[in-house]
């Protein structure tokens, strides 16, 4: 690990002053940069601890029904928070089903919008790069490819971002507020990551010394807390990072879908929101048929960035009509300790499941 100065901050204003100094990093539970320091993947000149700055701690309704949660909320408070798990089921179902307790109990939500790919080839100092160094090339293409995009890619890069949190915030608008240098400003969450474009060294929108000081859900967020879930498919049940991941939400009106949203994560370097497949089923009867249409029209203009990763385009499809048929049978009273495991469910849920899906799998 590289020297490097510590500046503990009291105030967002000490925060950006000394944020503004290049090689400056801003360190809240560091679950990821500091492995990133250790790996000699990141080395800042100067750590901006943020931990002690007042007012970004707090989970707060407003006044015009939004809900907006502070940057340094701990991944655990928000998923166990009782009101905000009863509005926002599918963002606590997400939470739940990333990382460790321990890591969860640490993680915080500014710093989780903030996590860098998990792309091995990023972390290998010995493979050619473009995200750790513009211009290095991409060892990952023609490489293992299993767990990489099959959206958004470019022959730059085709890592993928790893939030669980991210997804569910992506289907519901929520909104990243930033503090700069430049003034206070509020980025939609799915404006905020990029696709690699001809620029993969970027990951997001913010500029250089700016600081996430929340995350801002709009007040129609809360209209889909009766049917909605987060569906994550991993190779481990717990602890793993996700192959495919979906959330689905609907919103019934009078038996029909009134409106419905949909977002994939661990497919491309940003939470992937499905606009297409969402209109797809508005004013649609949500039957078996228009989720298969959903799920195709989730993964229109899929393809596989290498060998080992065209499995993917077909998982997701099954996971995004998956997810909604779970949707579509209601909020869990409890979000469920695992909710990828199978076990999470009553056998006779399962067996329906398996069958929905073999259906699916065979249509």
């Amino acid at each position: 690990m590289n020297r490097f100065d510590y500046v503990r901050a009291g105030s967002v204003a000490e925060a950006l002053a000394a944020g503004a100094a290049p090689g400056a990093a801003y360190l809240a539970a560091g679950t990821n940069l500091l492995d990133l320091m250790k790996g000699g993947l990141a080395t800042p000149r100067i750590l901006v601890d943020v931990t002690r700055i007042p007012g970004l701690s707090a989970i707060e309704t407003l006044s015009d029904g939004s809900t907006r949660i502070g940057a340094l909320v701990r991944n655990s408070d928000l998923a166990h928070d009782p009101g905000f798990a009863a509005r926002y089921p599918a963002v606590a179902e997400a939470l739940l089903s990333g990382a460790s307790a321990q890591l969860r109990n640490a993680a915080t939500t500014g710093g989780n919008l903030m996590q860098r790919t998990r792309c091995p080839y990023f972390y290998d100092p010995a493979s050619a790069c473009n995200k750790r160094e513009a211009g290095a090339g991409c060892a990952a293409i023609g490489g293992e490819t299993r767990l990489h995009a099959v959206l958004g890619f470019t022959e730059t890069c085709i890592a993928v971002q790893p939030s669980d949190l991210c997804v569910p915030l992506a289907a519901l608008d929520a909104a990243v507020e930033i503090e700069g240098p430049q003034g206070a400003r509020s980025v939609p969450l799915t404006d905020f990551h990029r696709l690699p474009g001809d620029a993969p060294e970027r990951d997001t929108v913010l500029e250089p010394g700016a600081l996430i000081v929340a995350v801002r859900l709009p007040p129609a967020a809360a209209d889909f807390a009766a049917h909605a879930r987060y569906l994550k498919v991993r190779d481990r049940t717990s602890y793993a990072f996700a192959l495919v991941s979906a959330a689905a939400m609907l919103r019934l009106d009078g038996g029909r879908i009134g409106e419905a949203r949909i977002a994939l994560g661990g497919l491309a370097l940003k939470p992937w929101r499905a606009n297409g497949a969402e209109r797809l089923l508005a004013g649609r009867e949500p039957d078996a048929a228009a989720f298969r249409e959903a799920a195709e029209a989730a993964l229109d203009g899929a393809r596989p960035s290498g060998e080992a990763n065209a499995f993917k385009i077909e998982l997701a499809r099954r996971v995004v009509a998956r997810a909604l048929r779970l949707a579509l049978a209601g909020t869990p009273e409890r979000v469920p300790a695992l909710p990828a495991s199978p076990f999470a469910h009553p056998r006779a849920a399962r067996q329906d499941i398996a069958a929905q899906a073999g259906a699916t799998a065979h249509a």
